[in-house]
């Protein structure tokens, strides 16, 4: 069960955010709008939500998941791999250290990127992408071990983070597309195929018995809902235009 999370507000700036989509500049004030119903809902799922302040320092920090990774045991603070991006873990570790819980940190000239890091139970699985590197992983796992957890690599090539591709909805259901849907680390799972056209929806979150869905994608949600899980459906749009998905936007423990 989750019961925390930590969310940070867009900034101005976020136009001027990193992006591949072309999906043109996102509108700020669309943004804050669907910025407050994302918190929304992650407060129906039962979570006590921390809102942090915009940092116009930084256009892309509204992604906050990048910067930190939460395990039930300790918060690793991460080494984002774009440069813009690394000054983000400052204020974020002066938040998290506020929750009490053991702080680790990923060290140059390891990256990693929280985006690349999805968990399944006590296992971890970490893509090496353009902004998570081996060396980021490597210490990664061994932080994991000392706590008694696990951690495997997946090589990327075509997605910019691992969970871009897939999302866990525990009781043992992997949402999928593409080549992870054939890979043969996820072949234990009951894979749920989506269907290229909706790739984006196989960015999504599962807590406490909810999934927060990115709105539209219907044959991928009726194929969830189908599976019995009950959806809370979010626009995310101005965040699409900034390759950022659900899982991007909160920290969740």
């Amino acid at each position: 069960m989750f019961t925390k999370a930590v969310v940070k507000r867009p900034c101005r700036n976020m136009v001027k955010g990193i992006s591949r989509a072309n999906l043109g500049k996102p509108d700020y004030f669309l943004a804050i709008k669907q910025h407050g119903q994302y918190v929304k809902a992650l407060e129906s799922c039962g979570l006590d939500v921390t809102v942090l302040e915009a940092d116009e320092a930084f256009a892309d920090s509204t992604f906050i998941e990048d910067t930190c990774l939460v395990t039930p045991s300790c918060a690793v603070i991460t080494n984002p791999g774009a440069e813009t991006r690394n000054g983000e873990i400052h204020k974020v570790r002066t938040s998290m250290e506020e929750f009490g819980l053991p702080m680790e940190e990923i060290q140059t000239p390891g990256t990693l990127d929280g985006g690349d890091v999805m968990m399944a139970g006590n296992h971890y699985y970490v893509g090496l992408s353009q902004r998570t590197n081996r060396e980021g992983f490597e210490q990664l796992r061994s932080i994991l071990k000392k706590y008694k957890m696990t951690a495997s690599a997946i090589p990327l090539t075509t997605v910019l983070h691992l969970k871009t591709g897939i999302s866990y909805l525990e009781n043992n259901y992997l949402l999928a597309h593409g080549k992870f849907l054939t890979l043969p680390e996820f072949q234990k799972f009951s894979i749920l195929p989506v269907d290229e056209q909706e790739a984006y929806a196989a960015n999504c979150i599962w807590i406490n018995d909810q999934v927060i869905w990115p709105k539209g994608f219907p044959k991928t949600k009726k194929m969830i809902k189908e599976k019995g899980f009950n959806i809370i459906e979010v626009d995310v749009s101005e965040f699409r235009k900034l390759d950022g998905g659900l899982s991007c936007l909160s920290l969740r423990f």
